[in-house]
């Protein structure tokens, strides 16, 4: 079991940094991943606190979450001879960062500048490598730094995209609990009530969350470390990745121009609650109130990929079974993405 030892959120807590690295005892050597936006936001803000502390720092900026940027981060971080590896940025920067981090079997710091998704405290990272998308298991970061003044000003859709991951944890527990009396599969009841739990809060109140609101940041960073901590005590994405990410995945490959990861899971949650039998009502509701996407064209994605997509998910990981079994027949795809108002 992999877990944060230090995880800091709060407004203006990215100066708390030097103070966590000496906690960790990480002082010389570190190594900041950011990208080109996000080094103006904080990551030349982490270099300037650690280079006045004697850290030595070095950074490097990443256009994207490629496994050719990966391996040019491995190389750098040799050469400099670095103790340790800071992720700064909205997801792609911290994937890179946290691959790079567990092929050096180095030690890793997240400090996210947007909460999208549960990729700033997971132990997972989504990579590209030759024209295909995927999810490498990683060392989970040592520490998380979440600056809520910073995140607060990111865009609004940022947020309602984590937003939709964390909603999606519900269908990603009812997947993983089917193939737990179908297939046997290994199932912890702590990391899928922590799960639940997660989704629970944003469900209770999803008119909490708002643009530009400090307090709505806090609330959905602190839901995703702790759908982040259920991964890690699970030992696999099971708790918080089920058919709505399966789906989500497919409509990546299928669909010309993908929308947030996000806010295609949280459309893949509507209608995979609908196959569990479940209220997809209520998630379409609470996912509308807090602006999230509940639709094909909200996604800015046409209704034939959304078909297309529900058609192949089931082959995205076949090896774990969910709601869609071996697949949706094409009438079936049409009646639960229609039913549900996904496609009109």
């Amino acid at each position: 079991m992999q877990l944060p030892r230090d995880v800091v959120v709060g407004p203006d807590v990215i100066y708390d940094l030097k103070d966590v690295c000496n906690d960790l005892k990480l002082k010389e050597g570190a190594f900041i991943v950011t990208g080109y936006n996000t080094k103006k936001i904080a990551g030349d803000i982490v270099y300037d606190l650690l280079h006045e502390c004697g850290c030595d720092p070095v950074i490097a900026s990443s256009k994207e979450a490629s496994m050719t940027e990966v391996n040019k981060v491995v190389d750098q971080a040799k050469e400099a001879k670095s103790g340790y590896l800071i992720g700064v940025g909205s997801g792609k920067s911290i994937d890179v960062a946290k691959l790079a981090a567990t092929q050096l079997d180095l030690p890793f710091i997240s400090v996210p500048t947007a909460a999208s998704h549960d990729g700033i405290v997971s132990s997972r990272a989504s990579i590209h490598d030759k024209g295909k998308k995927s999810s490498i298991e990683v060392n989970a970061p040592i520490a998380v730094v979440a600056d809520t003044s910073i995140i607060a000003k990111a865009p609004y859709r940022l947020l309602a995209a984590g937003c939709g991951d964390i909603i999606s944890n519900y269908t990603a527990v009812l997947d993983w609990e089917l193939a737990h009396r179908l297939r046997n599969e290994p199932f912890s009841e702590y990391a899928a009530a922590l799960s639940r739990m997660t989704a629970q809060i944003l469900m209770d109140c999803p008119e909490d969350i708002k643009p530009e609101l400090e307090s709505s940041v806090r609330i959905v960073v602190k839901a995703l470390v702790s759908s982040g901590v259920a991964m890690s005590i699970a030992g696999s994405s099971r708790p918080a990745s089920g058919s709505e990410h399966m789906f989500s995945h497919a409509l990546d490959k299928v669909a010309p121009n993908s929308a947030l990861h996000g806010e295609q899971c949280g459309v893949g949650t509507i209608m995979m609650m609908y196959l569990h039998g479940g209220d997809w009502k209520k998630i379409r509701e609470c996912l509308e109130i807090i602006g999230a996407p509940t639709t094909a064209s909200e996604l800015g994605i046409e209704d034939r990929y959304i078909l297309e997509a529900l058609l192949v998910a089931h082959e995205i990981r076949p090896e774990r079974y969910s709601i869609l079994g071996a697949g949706l027949t094409p009438e079936a795809a049409e009646k639960v993405a229609r039913l549900t108002k996904v496609i009109s």
